[in-house]
């Protein structure tokens, strides 16, 4: 039997690399086998499209690239230029943004690059001019000492992270909550929804440099008109967040006053998640901060991956395309008709439902703590991840709730009445598994007790019924 170009080049991938340590090999195709065989519905996964994949195994990956498009610390660098140029021009043209930064890592290093050049650009001091004039050698000690302290110094305020918040918004152990001055917004504790009001109020109260929107774990869309508003109002750069909806704003899903780049100083993004493309970051601005924004490597970044840049400019070419918009209306169809199915069946739901692609479970309902159902689903073949709930009374480690997303789920083609299906599987694990206790009778936050029984069948329909809907369809590895 003849095989397809992908299954040709993903056998060949394999055995070169088994020649070397056939234990990766092992490990990569137990990888795709395990993707295959389990409901995966971790909110911040996806599944990349075998071009995005392929394109990161290649000779980019050999290369330094330090600095930007025609403007490298490096010789050799002409190749490099050509996809990181293509990655932002696709940036640009799908979002409508003016400029698009597409050399960080990850989230966490695009959200360092956007909170250094709103710094850099706002922070007043003599010795930040000197830095940024490339005056570094003639600083003082007494410059970099007032230098660490107003860019120390300075005040953000993001959403909390039990309210759905990300850990670089502000989170004490995260280094955003140690660069700066930080006060969180939370949500009305009667709806789990935003309250514009009172982050109105905390804003006027706490006078933010940095107003940050955006979320992990809101099930619902933000209003970024009111927020930029908001953060007029008190002089404040409005940053958005939207690693987790970017493929929602990309496929014209939120448009209007819920698309975050027409009414923010500066966004931020994942390139994986939503979006569908390799792992790694991005940041989108306008030109007033896009010198700055330039700046990343060497400012934050170590050298770019041209490899993954390359693997950005594909999948963000893909996610130009048609079909991506129709991709991004079903995973908020299927996020409803999901969450529809377990209000139906009585789970607990943060904000009574979603409007976006993910649903976040108040497991105490079923007098579990996340940790607990995160676990017994893991058993019964349903990946998810546990997560802090609106004054969560478990800690961010335990946790009372469970997030799901259908991204992943979505580019493997189940729909609505799949999520029926799904929503009945998962009520039907968290409501036959109970507490555990420890070895000296006391309750566990972790362990837990679910019939074996029960999790194999559970395991066997969520594998039937992902049967019909192939992963890589057009790869075979054997």
């Amino acid at each position: 039997m003849s095989l397809n170009a992908e299954s040709t080049a993903f056998r060949s991938a394999l055995e070169v690399i088994r020649a070397v340590e056939p234990r990766v090999a092992d490990a990569i195709g137990a990888e795709l086998a395990d993707q295959r065989e389990s409901l995966k519905l971790i909110a911040s996964e996806n599944y990349a499209s075998p071009a995005t994949l392929l394109t990161m195994g290649n000779w980019f990956s050999d290369k330094y690239a330090e600095g930007t498009v025609g403007r490298r610390f490096y010789a050799g660098c002409q190749n490099v230029d050509t996809v990181e140029a293509l990655a932002a021009e696709h940036a640009k043209e799908l979002f409508g943004a003016s400029h698009a930064y597409v050399q960080p890592h990850s989230g966490i290093d695009a959200n360092l690059v956007a909170f250094w050049a709103i710094l850099a650009d706002r922070v007043e001091s003599p010795a930040l001019k000197k830095a940024q004039v490339r005056q570094v050698n003639d600083l003082t000690e007494a410059d970099w000492f007032a230098l660490r302290r107003e860019l120390g110094n300075q005040r953000m305020l993001g959403m909390s992270l039990d309210a759905g918040g990300h850990l670089t918004h502000g989170f004490r152990p995260n280094i955003s909550g140690k660069m700066f001055d930080q006060r969180s917004y939370g949500t009305d504790p009667a709806t789990g929804l935003i309250d514009y009001d009172r982050v109105a109020e905390a804003a006027r109260e706490f006078t933010p440099l940095i107003l940050v929107a955006g979320y992990s774990a809101y099930p619902r869309k933000v209003n970024f008109r009111i927020m930029r508003e908001i953060a007029d109002s008190v002089g404040a750069t409005f940053m958005v967040d939207m690693a987790h909806f970017a493929g929602l704003v990309a496929g014209k899903v939120f448009t209007g006053d819920f698309d975050p780049v027409p009414h923010a100083h500066i966004v931020t993004t994942t390139t994986h998640k939503s979006l569908r493309g390799p792992r790694g970051g991005m940041v989108l601005c306008g030109p007033e901060l896009a010198d700055q924004v330039d700046r990343g490597c060497p400012m934050v970044l170590g050298g770019p991956l041209p490899h993954v840049m390359a693997a950005k400019a594909v999948a963000l070419a893909e996610a130009r395309r048609p079909d991506f918009a129709d991709y991004a209306q079903r995973i908020v169809d299927n996020a409803q008709a999901l969450a529809e199915g377990l209000l139906r069946r009585g789970t607990t739901l943060v904000t009574g439902g979603t409007d976006n692609h993910l649903v976040l479970l108040d497991v105490s309902s079923y007098g579990l703590t996340g940790r607990q159902a995160e676990q017994a689903l893991l058993d019964s073949g349903i990946v998810t991840n546990r997560n802090a709930v609106p004054q969560d009374r478990n800690g961010a480690w335990y946790t009372s709730g469970i997030r799901i997303g259908t991204p992943a789920l979505t580019t493997r083609g189940l729909g609505t009445a799949e999520m029926d299906v799904t929503a009945e599987l998962i009520h039907t694990v968290l409501s036959q598994t109970t507490p555990g206790a420890n070895a000296d009778g006391t309750p566990s936050k972790a362990k837990y007790v679910l019939d074996p029984a029960t999790a194999d069948k559970i395991s066997k329909q969520a594998t039937d019924l992902l049967a019909t809907f192939p992963l890589y369809p057009t790869i075979t590895l054997t």
